[in-house]
């Protein structure tokens, strides 16, 4: 039983990272592959699938590295956690780096970036951030 999936996914992300995986799987659910879908449209993961075998379905997140080998996620961090919930209104979602990172937000119009919100005139709980 996860009392936080947002938490699993990340962490799973991170780990890969650590480890130097290619890629890694993730138990699928819509949020969980909302937000690998916006990683990868802003170009943190290569791509992603999501499979079905037998009765699990998994996302298959095929992570990204720089020429050198190193990540190009350097940190993806949890902002609001079940303890803490943490929401913004449009006017107040913060910059991640000063516009270099992006969070990712769960909105009343599904998730998206930060920008993304900002440019629609939404809030919401931000998720995490990535950087």
């Amino acid at each position: 039983m996860q009392v936080d999936p947002v938490s699993d996914t990340l962490t799973r992300i991170r780990n890969g990272l650590g480890a130097r995986h290619t890629k890694v799987e993730i138990p699928a659910s819509k949020l969980r592959i909302e937000i690998v879908r916006i990683l990868k449209e802003e170009g943190y993961i290569t791509t992603y699938r999501v499979a079905e075998d037998d009765a699990k379905v998994t996302i298959k997140a095929y992570l990204k590295y720089n020429s050198e080998s190193r990540p190009v996620i350097t940190k993806i961090e949890r902002v609001s956690r079940p303890g803490r919930r943490v929401f913004v209104g449009a006017q107040k979602i913060p910059r991640v780096i000063g516009g270099l990172g992006i969070n990712i937000l769960s909105t009343s119009h599904g998730v998206m970036t930060g920008a993304q919100a900002r440019q629609k005139g939404v809030g919401g709980e931000i998720l995490c951030n990535v950087y």
